[in-house]
């Protein structure tokens, strides 16, 4: 290990098995804050240890057995919904710190707007091809709810879907490509608990293309994105109401134009689409949070939290 003033984080689990190049952080967010490790050797020196739930086995016997030094802080990690989130006996107590998708974590994961320099900048639409699109990964859980809309969505209107793992898409290559082609995309959340809301909502947003939301209640959505760039499925009595508007808004360049009205101000970040990348901007999040911050504090019970 080089000589260094940082603090060291180590992760313990690779997130699904998906490695990346810990030079990412540095490379892709320009966070150089902490050392990023998965030695295990170095977790009496780690001042923060990163936890995948989904990784932690029922017996709790691949957790580290050494004892906790003072100073260091076990950071949960989940991004799974509650519906997706089974309760590990014994890990109530455990962590220092929580890393999830929900806003009121300690360390935030969600992808966010940010300011621009140059508001005179004008938007250049992308060339669209398509009217309303969606990109599904294969295995991807789907609620009834998600399931039953969809499926009367599509007795109203054309929906291009592509399978991201098939042998003609290229995640990597052709994801934003992809979404930009397309008017509106379906940004279908598979849980409507609050916060949840994935890169399937940035992606459309970074792309130029209009997101149409289902999971959390409207609201929820505009405390990432102004109100009036997305449309929410919430703001429509059914399905066939729905595709009259978006049948209307084809017609009407004007009006389609007014929902990247917030580009003046604002951009939205590409995210990686390689899937060795899925987990790097949380991870590189919690890298910035060790580096910054020295609290030291219990999440007394980790499930009556997170499972409100």
């Amino acid at each position: 290990m080089q000589n260094t003033d940082k603090p060291v984080l180590l992760l313990w689990f690779w997130p699904e098995n998906k490695r990346f190049d810990l030079q990412d952080c540095k490379t892709l967010f320009q966070i150089d804050s902490c050392h990023l490790t998965d030695n295990r050797s170095l977790y009496s020196r780690a001042q923060g240890v990163l936890v995948f739930h989904n990784a932690i086995q029922d017996d709790l016997s691949n957790l580290p057995t050494s004892p906790r030094p003072r100073f260091q802080r076990w950071i949960w990690f989940n991004t799974a919904s509650p519906n997706n989130t089974r309760r590990i006996k014994g890990t109530q107590g455990l962590f220092n710190l929580t890393m999830s998708y929900r806003r009121d974590e300690d360390i935030h994961v969600h992808w966010i707007l940010t300011l621009k320099k140059d508001t005179d900048e004008d938007f250049v639409l992308p060339m669209k091809e398509r009217l309303l699109c969606l990109i599904l990964d294969r295995g991807d859980p789907h609620t009834q709810a998600w399931k039953s809309y969809y499926e009367e969505l599509t007795k109203h209107i054309q929906v291009d879907v592509f399978y991201s793992l098939s042998a003609s898409f290229s995640k990597s290559k052709n994801y934003f490509q992809t979404i930009s082609s397309c008017k509106f995309y379906l940004s279908l959340e598979s849980s409507t608990h609050r916060d949840y809301m994935t890169e399937s909502f940035n992606g459309p947003l970074a792309a130029g293309t209009v997101p149409i939301v289902l999971g959390p209640p409207r609201r929820n959505f505009e405390d990432l994105a102004p109100g009036s760039s997305f449309i929410h499925v919430n703001d429509f009595p059914h399905a066939t109401k729905l595709v009259e508007f978006l049948l209307r808004l084809d017609k009407d360049h004007e009006a389609y134009m007014r929902y990247f009205d917030w580009r003046r101000f604002y951009t939205a970040r590409c995210h990686p689409t390689d899937e060795n990348r899925k987990f790097s901007h949380a991870i590189c999040q919690a890298c910035y949070h060790v580096g910054a911050n020295r609290v030291y504090r219990v999440v007394p019970d980790l499930y009556k939290w997170f499972f409100l």
